[in-house]
């Protein structure tokens, strides 16, 4: 019994004896009503989480962000239409390994092993050992967790003959893989940083696909193939064609079987789809669908399939709880794509990307934003984030306050009352307040950086780009006025400038950003 409990007991102790018979009732029906309904609000059940991480998608790919994109997205238009959209949202790496890192752990890549650039194959676990992850967080919640796609950050892979695998360090060899012992569970990777499902691949040039931490199958690759992997005769090949639906029904799956067994534990489905990576492995049905060629295409498809959980979600009853999150980990590689522009094979290569034009027939997946993949640009580092929650955060809304995707832990945890010890999430700014409408400036400033170890500093209107060396001069753009980064001001704003670098060089240097 609490102390409340204790003090209307008495109350009516003396209203009983002072003969106010009918007093007495009257106030333990109120404090019996007031007790009920504290009970009610901590019993509100913890919201489900679906987490959709697009791979190499650009912040002009959707039409709720770009009124001139070629590509139909009604689904993710829909549900940006249905909850709050972030126009300031930072990814913050322009490359794969490292931003899912600080999405992952709240933590700044460069504070990782890995201090720049993405893992190559057999690479070991960007996690330092007992480094709080999202859905170890979301577990010890009480949450059932569940990943389906893309992990790449890394996994120990066991050997034949006990020496590196094949390939170790390399983005492709031509021995992948000859020494993987595929009879033996790998460690490191999803399961061991909190998920109790997995089934996805942990590098796409590995080219293997893990059944919780079970090599079971690899993925049709048109760069990579395990043709020198012994013992393979029981791995199934899934073409990259037909990654996207396997992936989505398996997550369908997920969602329907805990509904039919009326699971009553909130879940954390993280949808990571290879989308729309290249190579473009767009399906059959959805080749020439758009006016923006190839990559339009497959970023349709994922839209649609999308549009499948988002519509599972629904048909079960569980869309009204649910925390919805979509972001991408970096800009698209590509800054122009049509009907007229030949991608089918494109390489994952800076070198290769054509610079956007004034063809109005050409579809600029990044937008009117400076850059690409891989690029210190906005282009490359700047992501759609859309969060939805029905009855929690506003519709239709969209927010210019900076957000990073290693605030995600911090805000999440916030809104599922987890306790994020100090000493983890350190690059985490709680959002929830912004999550939920209140607009409120609750980061500052967030570190953005390149494939190429380029360090930048977005605060406020400025972004500010470091020399990479002592005798190169650095760049200043005012993004209120210069979004496209086009106009270089760092000399009339020196002052501006040494500030900023001031700055960024103190949070690199740190242990943690202030806050």
């Amino acid at each position: 019994m609490n102390l409340a409990s204790e003090d209307s007991i008495n109350k009516i102790k003396h209203l009983k004896g002072s003969g106010s018979l009918i007093s007495a009732i009257v106030l333990l029906s109120t404090f019996m009503f007031i007790s009920c309904t504290n009970v009610q609000e901590e019993q509100k059940p913890l919201p489900n989480i679906v987490l959709i991480f697009a791979d190499d998608l650009g912040y002009g790919d959707l039409g709720s962000y770009n009124d001139k994109s070629l590509v139909p997205t009604p689904n993710l238009d829909k549900l940006a239409s249905e909850g709050i959209s972030f126009t300031n949202a930072y990814c913050p790496v322009s490359v794969c390994s490292p931003s899912r890192y600080a999405l992952m752990t709240g933590t700044y890549p460069f504070r990782s092993w890995k201090k720049s650039g993405v893992l190559s194959n057999y690479e070991p676990s960007m996690m330092d050992k007992g480094q709080l992850t999202l859905p170890q967080m979301l577990r010890q919640t009480g949450y059932t967790t569940a990943g389906y796609g893309k992990w790449h950050l890394g996994a120990t892979f066991p050997t034949l003959d006990g020496a590196k695998p094949a390939g170790y360090g390399k983005f492709k060899a031509e021995n992948n893989g000859a020494n993987i012992d595929l009879q033996k569970p790998i460690s490191g990777g999803p399961v061991d940083n909190g998920f109790e499902n997995w089934y996805g691949f942990s590098c796409a040039s590995e080219c293997w696909i893990m059944d919780g931490n079970t090599i079971v199958a690899a993925l049709g690759h048109e760069f990579y193939n395990i043709d020198s992997a012994k013992g393979k005769d029981h791995i199934e090949i899934v073409p990259a064609n037909q990654y996207l639906k396997r992936i989505t029904k398996k997550s369908i799956a997920f969602l329907s079987e805990r509904a039919r067994q009326k699971k009553e534990n909130p879940f954390f489905l993280y949808y990571a789809p290879y989308v729309p990576h290249v190579p473009l492995s767009v399906s059959d049905e959805f080749i020439g669908t758009t006016k923006a060629g190839l990559y339009g295409d497959y970023v349709s498809e994922l839209d649609s399939y999308v549009g499948q959980i988002l519509n599972t979600l629904d048909s079960l009853g569980q869309a009204e709880n649910t925390i919805v999150l979509f972001a991408s980990d970096n800009g698209s590689q590509f800054e122009r794509t049509g009907v007229h522009i030949d991608l089918a094979n494109a390489s994952n290569n800076l070198s290769d990307v054509k610079e956007k034009g004034p063809n109005k027939n050409e579809h600029h997946p990044n937008g009117s934003l400076r850059g690409s993949k891989w690029t210190i640009w906005e282009g490359g580092v700047r992501t759609p984030l859309i969060a939805k929650w029905p009855g929690n955060i506003p519709q239709g809304v969209k927010s210019d306050k900076i957000f990073a995707l290693n605030d995600v832990l911090a805000t999440l945890g916030s809104i599922v009352n987890f306790n994020v010890p100090q000493n983890m999430a350190i690059d985490s700014y709680d959002q929830s307040m912004n999550l939920l409408g209140e607009e409120k400036d609750v980061r500052k400033s967030v570190v953005v950086q390149s494939s190429n170890n380029l360090m930048g500093l977005r605060k406020g209107k400025w972004k500010f780009i470091a020399p990479q060396n002592d005798s190169a001069q650095g760049q200043l753009y005012d993004l209120y006025e210069d979004e496209s980064e086009s106009n270089n001001i760092i000399t009339e704003n020196s002052d501006v400038a040494a500030e900023m670098h001031k700055e960024l060089r103190g949070i690199i240097s740190g242990t943690v950003s202030e806050k």
